[in-house]
């Protein structure tokens, strides 16, 4: 399954290395971070359980990493 998330992520160069290791993460079948459009696409057997370890994940690079409600 699918979903979109509302996020802010400060540089392009960080919001790679945030899907990068996303994408590694067994939980996550794939992530794509848009940085112009400050969109994350998380696909995911269920994407809301599975978010908070996300977002622990992408403040491991990018402290202010944050997805917004």
């Amino acid at each position: 399954m699918k979903k979109v998330y509302d996020i802010e992520v400060d540089c392009a160069n960080c919001a790679l290395k945030c899907e990068q290791a996303i994408c590694k993460m067994k939980e996550v079948s794939g992530c794509n971070i848009n940085f112009i459009a400050q969109k994350m696409t998380l696909e995911a057997e269920d994407p809301d359980t599975v978010l908070k370890s996300v977002v622990k994940t992408a403040r491991k690079i990018e402290p202010d990493f944050e997805v917004v409600k």
